[in-house]
């Protein structure tokens, strides 16, 4: 075990060496932000790689900003486009300032029946997303006990205002009318199209949600999304599908912005929740990845959460995230995990091609008081992929690409994650070398890496501005 106090310049050694050298050195293919197709140049010896190139997300699309593109992106001059300021209207009327409307009866915009058995359909139509149309059996499931509380509890990291829960005090909207019977797939899909403050009234025990169809977020509605679960509430995909979806480039979800790449809204916040059995196989949408939650555009933060057991495609160079995948956050703000758990014990954690809990491209992370453990990268041949591999396998926890971002590990423990490729524990390529890395009162231990990783960074493959700043901390 070796306690590191400050911060080492990382040396390949002779057996990382030997493994890059087995690997195919090419330059990084010009791609769009959430394409996935060759993005990190992760093998190469050279100190910067040429960006990558934009594309618009569809012929028709507004072009979305390349990511990790050095530089300042554009500004958001007419914050929020044509989503309006105030509470979204929901089916069947506007409430007032304040006011809670339950989302336990009616129809949900798509043709959604809250309640009730089957045919559920998400806002916005069909989707290349595996289920999201289904059947269902109407309402959530009792039993089991309350999930355990997430994240690290002696992280003792300062928890800055805006990385904090979101007051729901006074909800836009309630899932459920008291029931397990009345808290419906149908109810959270229709719920969360319509925006706003959203929480849940399922009765006093925990209760599980099998989605019967993705809960897509309608860009328009909002500015704020956020769902707390009070602690009692999983929402599950049932390990047939993704569980939540927010993308402000994707035209069946609504445009608001000339500019959907780098927009402020929607914001999306996830508090109090356990997200289990997501699964985003198959779904090649902006790449791929995702399987609990996708997001792209706006602002994300999640606090107080829990995910387990969440999966997407076993292969693929750049697609990763079995829980969380994140492309384009807002003038590059970072997404905020706080006090949340992925995995957390043997058979709980995600499986992905790359970064079995989270994963993203040009996106910054700051990770507070969490747990990351018994995450799997399954893939195989790195990225670019290696002659005659489907590549993938890297970041046993996270997996990060692009140019331009950051990552930050405060009173975190990453612990028993596994990669088959590179950083049994993190994955971080800066492709013009610009990222950086910092390490405080963390530990990372039990974090295999199969194929390479940064010398003196155990569990850690690292490129970019400098070596990781590691303080207080703990690698072994």
């Amino acid at each position: 075990m070796r306690d590191l106090g400050g911060s080492t310049r990382p040396r390949l050694g002779p057996t990382v060496r030997a493994a890059l050298a087995a690997l195919v050195l090419v330059a990084p293919a010009a791609c769009s932000s959430g394409t996935g197709d060759g993005i990190a140049a992760e093998l190469t010896t050279a100190s910067t790689t040429a960006p990558d190139t934009a594309s618009p997300a569809t012929a028709t699309a507004p072009a979305p900003q390349t990511s990790g593109t050095p530089g300042l992106p554009v500004a958001d001059s007419s914050a929020g486009g044509t989503s309006p300021n105030g509470s979204p209207t929901p089916a069947g009327g506007t409430p007032a300032a304040g006011s809670t409307t339950v989302a336990g009866g009616g129809t949900a915009p798509g043709g959604a029946t809250t309640g009730g058995s089957g045919g559920t359909t998400a806002p916005g139509g069909s989707g290349s997303n595996q289920g999201n149309t289904g059947t269902g059996t109407g309402g959530a499931t009792t039993g089991g006990g309350a999930p355990g509380p997430a994240g690290n509890p002696t992280g003792g990291a300062a928890v800055p205002a805006e990385a904090q829960a979101v007051d729901t005090s006074r909800p836009t909207r309630v899932v459920g009318t008291g029931t397990p019977a009345s808290c419906t797939s149908a109810a959270v899909v229709e719920a969360v199209a319509a925006g706003g403050i959203i929480t849940f009234d399922c009765g006093p025990a925990p209760v599980t949600i099998t989605m019967a169809a993705t809960a897509k977020v309608v860009n328009a509605n909002g500015p704020d999304v956020v769902l707390d679960g009070g602690n009692k509430v999983t929402l599950s995909g049932g390990g047939k599908r993704r569980i939540l979806y927010m993308n402000t480039c994707d035209k069946a979800q609504g445009w608001t912005t000339s500019h959907c790449n780098d927009q402020d809204t929607p914001r999306l916040t996830v508090q109090n929740l356990t997200f289990a059995d997501g699964n985003a196989t198959g779904d090649t949408t902006e790449g791929g990845g995702g399987g609990a939650i996708f997001v792209r555009g706006g602002r994300f933060k999640v606090v107080n959460s829990t995910f387990v057991r969440n999966r997407c495609d076993t292969t693929g160079p750049d697609l990763g995230g079995a829980a969380l995948r994140v492309l384009d956050q807002y003038h590059g703000q970072p997404v905020y995990v706080v006090n949340s758990t992925f995995g957390g014990a043997p058979g709980q954690g995600g499986v992905c091609s790359n970064g079995g809990a989270f994963s993203s491209i040009g996106v910054s992370w700051v990770v507070l008081n969490s747990v990351l453990t018994h995450n799997e990268a399954v893939g195989r041949g790195a990225n670019p992929a290696k002659g005659g591999t489907p590549g993938g396998g890297s970041g046993g926890a996270i997996y990060l690409d692009g140019n331009r971002f950051t990552l930050q590990l405060t009173g975190t423990r990453i612990e028993d994650n596994h990669a088959n490729e590179g950083g049994g524990a993190v994955f971080f390529v800066s492709n013009d070398r610009t990222g950086t890395m910092r390490v405080d009162g963390s530990t990372l231990r039990r974090n295999p890496s199969d194929g390479f990783e940064t010398a003196g960074f155990p569990g850690i493959f690292f490129l970019g501005q400098s070596p990781p700043a590691v303080s207080s901390s703990t690698l072994s």
